[in-house]
C-alpha cells in the first residue's frame, strides 16, 4: 500500500482533532443558550426524548467520515500494471573502473566506491535516458544493456567490486571499444561515461586509437577523473582480514596517481570533455552541460508502474458514514418514513457493490499441477494482465512458459518478475531466468550465440545467488555455467588444430585425409562454421580419391 498524495495524511492530525474541539465547544455553547432563555423547570419537557449518546455518536460519525475523506484525498494504491510508453532521451553507457588501482583511498572512502556513487547520481539526472554498465579491468563486459530500469543498473551498480573481472590491469580501449557494443548500428548519438583513474597499464596509445575510432563511430566520450594526481598506496585485504600493500613482481610497492591528461586526450577526441571528481555536484555539472544539450532519440519505450487506485473504499466507507449520520435520529422515539428505510438500503447495496469481480487463480493452479501447462500458462497470463496484474502471477506465467518449452516467453515474463519489491520472489526469478537463457543458448546455432547465451544466464543466476547466498542450485549452476564457457574456449582451440592439420592435409593433396579430419566436426555446434569447406573437400576427393569396385 502506498499513497500517492502523503503529505495530506498529516491533516489527520489536524482536522479530526479540530472538529472534535468544535462539537465540544457547540455542545456547550448550545446548553447555555437554553438556560439562559428557557427556564429550568421547563427544560426536561422540553427535551424529553433527546439523547445525548446518540447525539455523540452522531458527532464521532461526522468526524470519521472527515478523517476516511482525507484518506480517500491521500489517493491510496495498492497493486500495479506494467504499461510500455513512450521516451525521448539519450543512450548512456557507464564504464566503471574496477582494477586494483581502484583501491586507492585518495578520495574517501575509496576510489570504486565514489565511482560507484557517481554513476548512480548520474542514474537520478537521466530519468528519460536508457542507461548501460561497463565493468573494465584488463578486460571488460556489459554487466547491464540499455535499459529504462533503474532497478536494474542500480543493483549491476552495486554488485561491481575488484573480483568483478578475473583478468587484472586496465585497458582503457577495451572498454571503449566494448562500449560501443552496446548501441545498435541504427541510433542517433551514443555516449559513453568513463569513471576511472585514467591509469592504462596495457597501451594508452591503443586508448587513444580506441577513442579515434569510436568518434568516427559517432561516439561521444565524457571522462570522469576519480583520483588525485599526488595519488595513493594500495591496499588491499585477503580472505583471513589481513591488510598488505600491492606490490609490483618486484616487490615494490606500488602507487596510484589520477591520469588526467589521458583522461582529458581521450574526451577532447570525441568531442566530450573531462571533468575531476571534486564535490558534491560534478555528475549534475556533466550531466547539465554535457548531456542535456544533445538531441534526443525519439519512439523509445519503457516499461512503467501504472498503480491501482483503491481511492473508492475510504471514500465510501465516508458516504455510508454521512448516511448513518443524517438518518440516525437524536430522539430514542423518532421513526423514518417508509420510504427512507428501502432507500438507504438501496444506497448501501450499491455502495458495497465490488469495483470489478476478481476471478481465482485456482483453475490455473489446478491446470499446472494437472500438466496442462499451456492453459496454466493462459489464464496465469489473463490475471497478470486483466485483473491483479501481482508480479506472483507473472512469475507463474514463466513458470508454465518453461514448462511448456516456450523458452523465449519464460525469458520474458521472469525478466518482468525481476522488478518485484519482494526480495524472495525477485531472487527466484533471476534463477529461473537464468534456466530459461540456459535453454535457449542450447538452442544456438553456432558457438558465438551458445557462448553468449551461457554468459548470459551466467549473470543472471549470479544476481540470483547475490540476492541469496545459501541457494545451492543457483550456486551450482553459476559454476556450471561458467566452467561450461571455459570449455567452449578449449573447443574452439581444437577446432583450430582440426582445421589446421586439415589445410596442411589439402596442400600435401591428401583430401580423404583431410575429409576424414573434418567429417567429425559435421556433427558438432561448429558445423555451419565449416559447412561450405567441408563441402568443397567432399566434391574434391570424390574426383581425386576413385571409388572402389
Amino acid at each position: 500500500m502506498r499513497f500517492e498524495n502523503v503529505h495530506l495524511l498529516w491533516l489527520l492530525l489536524v482536522l479530526p482533532p479540530a472538529l472534535a474541539l468544535f462539537f465540544w465547544w457547540a455542545t456547550r455553547s448550545r446548553q447555555k443558550l437554553l438556560t439562559q432563555f428557557i427556564q429550568a423547570r421547563l427544560l426536561p419537557a422540553l427535551t424529553v426524548g433527546i439523547s445525548p449518546a446518540r447525539r455523540k455518536i452522531r458527532f464521532a460519525l461526522l468526524i470519521s467520515a472527515a478523517a476516511l475523506l482525507i484518506v480517500a484525498l491521500a489517493r491510496p494504491q495498492h497493486g500495479f500494471d506494467l504499461q510500455q510508453v513512450e521516451q525521448r532521451g539519450l543512450d548512456i553507457v557507464v564504464a566503471v573502473d574496477t582494477s586494483k588501482s581502484m583501491l586507492a583511498e585518495d578520495i574517501a572512502p575509496d576510489r570504486l566506491e565514489r565511482a560507484k556513487l557517481a554513476a548512480l547520481e548520474l542514474m537520478q539526472d537521466a530519468k528519460s535516458d536508457r542507461l548501460g554498465l561497463v565493468a573494465f579491468a584488463g578486460d571488460a563486459f556489459l554487466e547491464c544493456p540499455l535499459t529504462f530500469d533503474n532497478t536494474a543498473f542500480e543493483q549491476s551498480v552495486q554488485a561491481l567490486n575488484v573480483n568483478t573481472l578475473p583478468e587484472g590491469g586496465s585497458s582503457l580501449a577495451t572498454a571503449i571499444n566494448t562500449a560501443l557494443t552496446a548501441f545498435k548500428a541504427s541510433d542517433g548519438h551514443k555516449v559513453l561515461v568513463l569513471l576511472t583513474d585514467g591509469e592504462d597499464n596495457v597501451s594508452e596509445t591503443d586508448a587513444l586509437e580506441a577513442a579515434q575510432n569510436a568518434a568516427k563511430a559517432g561516439l561521444k566520450i565524457f571522462t570522469v577523473g576519480i583520483g588525485t594526481t599526488a595519488g595513493a598506496l594500495l591496499r588491499i585485504t585477503d580472505a583471513n582480514g589481513n591488510s598488505d600493500y600491492v606490490r609490483d613482481p618486484e616487490g615494490n610497492v606500488v602507487k596510484s596517481h589520477l591520469n588526467e591528461p589521458l583522461l582529458n586526450q581521450i574526451a577532447t577526441t570525441t568531442g566530450g570533455f573531462y571533468l575531476p571528481l571534486r564535490g558534491a555536484d560534478t555528475m549534475d555539472v556533466l550531466y547539465n552541460r554535457g548531456l542535456a544539450p544533445l538531441p534526443k532519440s525519439e519512439n523509445e519505450e519503457r516499461m512503467i508502474k501504472q498503480y491501482h487506485e483503491q481511492y473508492h473504499w475510504p471514500l465510501a466507507a465516508a458516504i455510508l458514514l454521512l448516511l448513518a449520520e443524517m438518518f440516525l435520529p437524536e430522539r430514542k422515539n423518532a421513526k423514518t418514513s417508509k420510504v427512507e428505510a428501502p432507500t438507504v438500503a438501496a444506497l448501501i447495496a450499491l455502495l458495497l457493490l465490488p469495483v470489478a469481480a476478481k476471478a481465482s487463480p485456482s483453475s490455473a493452479l489446478r491446470d499446472y499441477r494437472a500438466g496442462d501447462y499451456t492453459n496454466a500458462l493462459q489464464e496465469f497470463s489473463q490475471l497478470a494482465e486483466t485483473q491483479t496484474n501481482d508480479l506472483r502471477l507473472v512469475f507463474n506465467a514463466g513458470d508454465a512458459a518453461y514448462r511448456a518449452t516456450n523458452y523465449d516467453l519464460a525469458e520474458n515474463l521472469f525478466q518482468q518478475a525481476t522488478l518485484s519489491q519482494n526480495l524472495n520472489l525477485q531472487q527466484k526469478a533471476f534463477y529461473n531466468l537464468g534456466n530459461a537463457q540456459f535453454q535457449l543458448a542450447k538452442d544456438a546455432k553456432d558457438l558465438d550465440g551458445l557462448e553468449a547465451g551461457l554468459k548470459l544466464a551466467g549473470k543472471s543466476y549470479e544476481r540470483a545467488v547475490t540476492l541469496n547466498t545459501n541457494d545451492a542450485d543457483a550456486n551450482f549452476n553459476l559454476a556450471f555455467t561458467k566452467n561450461a564457457v571455459d570449455r567452449i574456449e578449449e573447443f574452439r582451440e581444437m577446432l583450430r588444430r582440426a582445421k589446421s592439420e586439415a589445410d596442411t592435409a589439402v596442400r600435401e593433396a591428401e583430401f580423404h585425409k583431410a575429409l576424414e579430419i573434418m567429417l567429425p566436426l559435421q556433427k558438432t555446434i561448429a558445423a555451419k562454421q565449416f559447412q561450405d569447406f567441408t563441402k568443397k573437400l567432399e566434391n574434391v576427393d570424390a574426383i581425386a580419391t576413385p571409388h572402389q569396385s
